[in-house]
């Protein structure tokens, strides 16, 4: 792993992909990381040993640059970054909604862009990275960006025509579970338990539930089937759920949040 990588804008989605990468075999001086504040590119430096520069001096020196700056800042880095990228230079993007032909056309002509979409179980190894390659992104930049992205996690590569549908599903996806938990600790709360047994009760269903999914290949149907009894205490809850169009409810809201990606990559801010 010579090839030197630059993370420019690292804040904590930055700093995860930092961490696994090391942890999975980077060199700390083959990494590049820039900040907006001094005082933060020092703390990167001290705590991974890795290297603070300029967005400038990143563009110049380091093979791949992985841009994970907000979507409403990002054409202000392509003005800094333009004139210095040569265009064997790979591109990542980690920005919601903006599409790789945004970063094509401030770049210098056939210049590869890889869009990647993941989320912020990648703080703790367990990110769902969605890649897709811009039109001069060969299989070769994708195995790359696959490399980096699955030191934190699980990678999938989808047409970029899937970006928006996957950032509505797994970008997002977290906060749904958050809210979930959120909402089953206040009910916990209400039928009488205390706060840190209803959260500990639920977080651990959760995980399991998670593992089962993932690892016995059964259908969600069958498994949410295998608890429900006849007439019992689980389908009397499924029962309130569906009066209340929860299921509506969700693909409403990741329809929503679809629709909100297509948006940011249209430049719509509010």
């Amino acid at each position: 792993m010579s090839q030197k990588v630059a993370v420019l804008g690292t804040g904590k989605i930055g700093e995860a992909l930092l961490s696994g990468m090391i942890r999975a075999g980077w060199a700390p001086a083959d990494l590049l990381v820039t900040a907006r504040r001094p005082e933060r590119a020092e703390e990167l430096r001290s705590r991974y040993g890795v290297n603070p520069v300029t967005n400038t001096e990143a563009a110049k020196t380091a093979d791949t640059l992985i841009l994970t700056v907000k979507p409403q800042d990002m054409g202000t880095l392509l003005d800094e970054l333009a004139p210095h990228v040569p265009a064997d230079r790979l591109i990542i993007s980690g920005a919601a909604g903006i599409p790789t032909s945004f970063f094509e056309e401030r770049l210098a002509a056939g210049t590869p862009v890889v869009r990647v979409m993941t989320n912020t179980p990648a703080l703790v190894d367990e990110a769902m990275s969605v890649i897709s390659a811009g039109s001069h992104a060969t299989a070769d930049h994708l195995s790359h960006a696959e490399e980096i992205f699955g030191a934190v996690g699980k990678t999938l590569r989808v047409p970029e025509s899937q970006q928006d549908a996957c950032t509505a599903l797994s970008g997002s996806g977290p906060a749904y579970f958050f809210y979930l938990v959120e909402a089953m600790t206040d009910a916990g709360i209400l039928l009488g338990l205390p706060r840190d047994k209803a959260h500990d009760l639920i977080v651990q269903s959760a995980i399991g539930a998670a593992v089962m999914l993932r690892d016995s290949g059964e259908h969600p149907v069958k498994l949410r089937e295998n608890v429900t009894s006849p007439a019992g205490t689980t389908i009397n809850a499924i029962r309130e759920l569906e009066n209340h169009g929860v299921r509506a409810a969700l693909i409403a809201a990741l329809e929503a949040a679809r629709d909100r990606s297509r948006e940011l990559a249209s430049g719509k801010k509010d």
